[in-house]
């Protein structure tokens, strides 16, 4: 007979991990998929209920598989022999190491990769010596990005194993030290998103932000273009990393101007722009605030010596900001636009913005997007439009 307990674990849908409960990267183990959802729900709906009580549009991630980014530490342990021994780590609960040999919450093709990585880098001293974190980068394409982290400088002994290793396992491969980088082929793997039917074609960059479920992010993207009208007038967007959302929202407005203070991501930006055969978004590489300056004339930037501001019409800003929000001088310049759309990935100062937006506009969207599914984490977004 299957016991009760068992039996509830079953109908309750609960991953199938053997780390789930160890592990401290999934702090909802307790819970299913749907029950880690619905917590997120009511307590997101609670915070918010002083602003609104319409009904939020709640996009689902898929219950495993999801991640597409992912990095675990490197552990060293002697076996029985005295042989060194390595395996993958997480912290448990109690901020212990516990040793992992595989992770239910990252995508198939990383989940494939992860054994036959450890097999090949346990044979070779020179790839596994001083070796501590290894970090994934995948896509839908099946193109992975693999960097190992070590506490030591790589030489030419490395480079050769290193390429080998990206033969065998057909990954791309990376050798991260202090003050070093080693590319074995690319710094970057290919993605191609397909939103509303059409798709779109991504390069992303080692070291640049991305989003790490690809499944959610695609349904993000979707809720913002099907929740806005076409509008003949352009798009100020603050934060927008190498493009994922400016993209796709350029076909919905005359123009773009785009603003991020990574080199990185703007490298991506310009490229990925470049893949979509896409001419009318222009990217500025400077902090939120200092657009802000720009914008209003309080300073004068280089960076915008090429950029005439009076050319541009807007009517909609697109913020999607770090942790902390949005700073005093954002927040202030986003009340003179006709449309706000705000994507958060910290519900705390999402609710300390919205004390000042909501002064001048109305919530007419509210979305939930569970990127990181069991996890206390969930990110929101807000259209919101001018108060007549």
């Amino acid at each position: 007979m299957v016991s009760s307990e068992f039996g509830n674990l079953i109908s309750r849908k609960i991953m199938n991990c053997e780390y789930f409960g160890k592990c401290a990267s999934c702090t909802l183990y307790d819970k299913s998929y749907e029950e880690q959802l619905n917590f997120k729900v009511q307590r997101e709906k609670e915070r918010f209920s002083n602003f609104t009580t319409m009904n939020f549009d709640i996009i689902k991630s898929e219950d495993k598989a999801f991640r597409n980014r992912a990095e675990f530490r490197i552990w060293w342990e002697n076996d029985e022999n005295g042989n060194h021994t390595i395996s993958y780590a997480m912290n448990d609960f109690n901020k212990n190491i516990l040793e992992i040999n595989s992770c239910q919450i990252v995508s198939p093709h990383i989940q494939e990769v992860m054994p036959k990585l450890l097999e090949f880098i346990t044979k070779e001293n020179e790839l596994s010596n001083k070796l501590f974190a290894v970090e994934f980068l995948g896509s839908t394409t099946n193109d992975l990005l693999v960097t190992l982290i070590y506490h030591r400088k790589l030489g030419e002994s490395w480079n050769i194993l290193a390429k080998e290793l990206e033969s065998k396992v057909n990954i791309k491969i990376i050798g991260r030290s202090r003050k070093q980088k080693q590319i074995i082929s690319e710094d970057l793997i290919s993605e191609k998103l397909n939103i509303n039917n059409k798709d779109y074609n991504f390069e992303y960059q080692e070291g640049g932000f991305t989003q790490p479920n690809t499944n959610v992010n695609i349904q993000m993207i979707e809720w913002v273009l099907n929740n806005i009208e076409v509008s003949s007038k352009d798009l100020c967007e603050l934060y927008c990393g190498g493009g994922n959302f400016t993209i796709p929202l350029s076909t919905k407005f005359n123009k773009v101007l785009a603003t991020e203070i990574s080199k990185t991501s703007i490298k991506s930006a310009l490229k990925n722009c470049e893949l979509n055969n896409i001419n009318k978004i222009g990217f500025i590489r400077m902090s939120a605030e200092e657009f802000v300056q720009g914008l209003q004339e309080v300073r004068t930037f280089n960076r915008l010596k090429d950029v005439n501001l009076k050319d541009y019409n807007f009517d909609t800003i697109f913020m999607d900001p770090p942790r902390s929000g949005l700073d005093d001088t954002t927040r202030a310049l986003a009340k003179d636009f006709e449309q706000i759309i705000y994507i958060s990935c910290n519900p705390e100062t999402l609710h300390r913005d919205l004390k000042e937006l909501t002064n001048t506009h109305e919530i007419v969207r509210f979305a939930l997007f569970d990127q990181f599914a069991y996890t206390n984490h969930i990110e929101s977004g807000i259209i919101l439009n001018k108060i007549r």
